[in-house]
């Protein structure tokens, strides 16, 4: 019996082109697919939540597929990580209604951005943190960070070449956090009904950029008022990023199939 699957996800993304399958290099999304296929012997296209570009990671990418296979749903994640490389595993499966849509029902995503800020780079964590060298001020990025919350034309926050139209997005909280147990730790958190192409990566760009001065006070509001990417501050590196879960509304995935 076919039945849709609710997948959630977690990855390194550091030795891929992405999520989403591409011609120039090896995806997160293609290699699950493989495995899928290793494990079921059958094509299973899937469908993910949030296109992660390349060297961005994540501990809560959702995707969805439809596969005929009897493996039951708590035996399904330790079963397809077995043909998975130990840079991506699988965390949960659920069957859900054969109507769930992993991107389209999405109703909040959430991101954290790391910045190691010492003079000497990490080791340890040198492919998940951005290194900033130079001291910075938190009360100056929150003070940026906080005219990104609410519903706003981001199109200041779209890359160039972007061909999205619809730019308006909800921000529902963005906090700058120190941390307790690394002092050279910043953490920078957002949450919101979904992002433009390298928008939370520009949000960090700009919020280092404006703690060091580069940028005036209210330099967000005033991009987002003018719609004008040049207001803003540099793109900051991939690997800084994780997408740390996605969230559904809970009719989403009910009258789900009984296996």
């Amino acid at each position: 019996m076919t039945r849709r699957i609710k997948l959630t996800v977690a990855y390194d993304g550091s030795a891929y082109v992405g999520w989403q399958s591409q011609i120039n290099g090896v995806s997160v999304q293609q290699t699950i697919e493989r495995a899928l296929s290793k494990l079921t012997g059958l094509p299973a296209p899937i469908t993910g939540a949030s296109r992660t570009d390349a060297g961005v990671h994540a501990l809560g990418q959702v995707a969805h597929f439809d596969i005929d296979s009897s493996i039951p749903d708590e035996k399904f994640p330790l079963a397809l990580n077995t043909k998975l490389p130990p840079d991506i595993r699988a965390i949960n499966a659920q069957t859900v209604a054969p109507t769930f849509h992993a991107r389209f029902h999405a109703r909040r995503k959430r991101y954290r951005y790391e910045i190691h800020n010492s003079r000497c780079a990490p080791v340890l964590e040198r492919s998940h943190r951005w290194h900033v060298p130079v001291p910075l001020d938190i009360d100056a990025m929150r003070e940026e960070a906080r005219y990104m919350i609410g519903e706003h034309d981001f199109a200041a926050f779209a890359a160039s070449g972007s061909a999205v139209k619809q730019t308006v997005r909800t921000v529902f909280d963005a906090e700058v956090n120190g941390s307790n147990y690394d002092p050279a730790l910043i953490e920078l958190w957002i949450s919101g009904d979904g992002f433009l192409y390298n928008m939370v990566r520009i949000f960090a760009g700009t919020l280092v950029d404006a703690s060091l001065g580069k940028l005036g006070p209210g330099a967000v509001r005033r991009a987002i008022r003018a719609r004008d990417r040049l207001l803003l501050g540099q793109t900051a590196p991939a690997h800084g990023l994780t997408l740390m879960n996605i969230e559904y509304d809970r009719g989403d995935e009910e009258n789900a199939a009984t296996v």
